[in-house]
């Protein structure tokens, strides 16, 4: 078999017992996916995907990334760089490049969600590798000339009952605008992404001030009027379904500065004079500014920190952001988020989404924060520890101190599309098998866990996000 039922689950047997009847129960509920970075044109327009290769590999950071570790050129692989320079076009010769590479996703999260996909779409009962590369390609290619691997098919397949996308403020939100003159009855929101307007360090942060101006009539060169500007926008995205913000700072730093002070930064930071410590502090007063409108409009805010992005110089230069060379960073929540907290951690009806790629802070820092302020919320563990390990090691260090009402179950962050269910399907297991360990070493009772599990699963996602 290429994926065993009992993955993931305890090899004690009265555990694993207990694993399988709440998975049982779970396995097949509808997939809520509150945060992700599918592309919605793919909805609007429901054409055929275009090849495997372009499928499977050229989006997907996961799998380029490992290959790059290993000497594969991006080039190899389909990516385009700046300069122009010859690129692979065949996505045949790509998908062989990556099929004569798979061993190198041995015991990683992405083989489990490839395996998935492989064996409960197309069929397959055989590993992918080099001598089967050809046949796998055929028979994936023929599968999604038919129609029952268009996107809006498999998202109805998929149980898919509602999925955000996240755009940025710039975002005409065209794609978003042609699926709701559809009349098609999938769910595809959108979410509010600031940071090319919020970041002085993102490239080309100035000229898109002057491109947010000119999309809402505001003056976005006066600290006022930029202000309007968010909130103008936000009211946009609202429109499109939004109910969450998203913010990709380096750090969870927060500041809460008199608006003179805030005005006189807006100021150095629109003439190109804020320096390191000027664009950190304008990041984390407009992290409290974004609370401030979400406590105006409802939508909820979602922090994910701790990311050294485009670490290689080379590789971006090259070829842009998200080659996958972001790194996790040390991330302190305690002393940063205080400002903000101090001003909306007890305010009703507010609430803050936190993620981390510093694991060292669970139990520390965020399992105690969550579980006293009402504004807080756990995310699922992400991105690198998307994974089994890194789930359960998220259960084991915030559970104790924070419950699992603090957290808000699962979602699957990802652009690869086709590994939705299976990711789902990973964390359900893994959740699974660990209420199974609680319910056999009697801390919970077996009814309470299948309560428990379906929470995880569905509900907290569900109304976290006010989907």
């Amino acid at each position: 078999m290429l994926i065993h039922p009992d993955r993931l689950f305890p090899v004690d047997p009265a555990s694993r017992e207990v694993a399988r009847r709440l998975y049982a129960q779970v396995r097949d509920l509808p997939i809520i996916s509150p945060h992700g970075h599918t592309d919605p044109r793919w909805y609007a327009e429901n054409e055929p995907f275009a090849d495997p290769a372009t499928l499977f590999v050229i989006p997907d950071h996961y799998v380029f990334r490992m290959l790059y570790s290993q000497g594969v050129r991006l080039e190899e692989l389909g990516l385009a760089a700046k300069d122009g320079s010859p690129v692979e076009r065949d996505p045949r010769a790509i998908w062989r490049r990556f099929a004569s590479h798979y061993h190198l996703f041995r015991g990683t999260p992405t083989r489990l969600w490839l395996d998935h996909t492989f064996a409960t779409l197309f069929g397959f009962t055989e590993r992918l590798s080099a001598t089967n590369a050809d046949a796998y390609y055929d028979r994936i290619d023929a599968a999604l000339r038919t129609p029952e691997f268009r996107p809006r098919a498999l998202f109805e397949r998929f149980r898919i009952e509602a999925i955000a996308t996240t755009e940025s403020p710039l975002d005409p939100l065209k794609h978003h605008e042609t699926i709701r003159r559809s009349g098609w009855s999938g769910r595809v929101v959108t979410a509010y992404r600031p940071d090319p307007v919020i970041d002085p360090e993102f490239e080309g942060f100035r000229e898109n001030l002057v491109r947010l101006g000119g999309i809402t009539g505001c003056d976005t060169a006066t600290w006022n009027g930029y202000l309007d500007a968010h909130r103008n926008r936000r009211a946009f995205f609202r429109q499109y379904g939004a109910t969450s913000t998203d913010h990709g700072h380096p750090t969870a730093r927060t500041a809460d500065l008199s608006p003179a002070d805030a005005e006189a930064l807006f100021r150095r930071v629109v003439a190109g004079d804020a320096g390191p410590e000027d664009a950190e502090l304008f990041r984390a007063q407009m992290l409290t500014e974004m609370a401030a409108m979400s406590v105006e409009d409802g939508m909820v805010m979602q922090l994910h920190p701790g990311s050294f992005r485009n670490h290689n110089a080379a590789l971006f230069r090259r070829f842009g952001r998200d080659m996958g060379a972001d790194i996790p960073l040390q991330t302190d929540y305690v002393r940063a988020l205080k400002p903000l907290l101090d001003r909306f951690g007890n305010e009703p009806g507010f609430t803050l989404i936190l993620f981390t790629l510093d694991e060292t802070s669970y139990s520390r820092e965020l399992a105690p924060l969550a579980g006293h302020y009402p504004a807080l919320k756990l995310g699922p563990a992400w991105w690198f520890f998307d994974s089994p390990e890194g789930m359960r090691r998220f259960r084991e260090l915030t559970t104790e101190t924070a419950g699992f009402s603090n957290t808000v179950g699962f979602n699957d962050d990802t652009r690869a599309y086709l590994s939705i269910p299976a990711r789902h399907d990973v964390a359900r297991r893994v959740d699974c098998a660990y209420l199974a360990n609680l319910v056999t070493t009697h801390r919970l009772d077996e009814g309470e866990a299948h309560e428990v599990a379906y929470d995880l699963a569905y509900r907290l996602a569900k109304e976290a996000y006010k989907l």
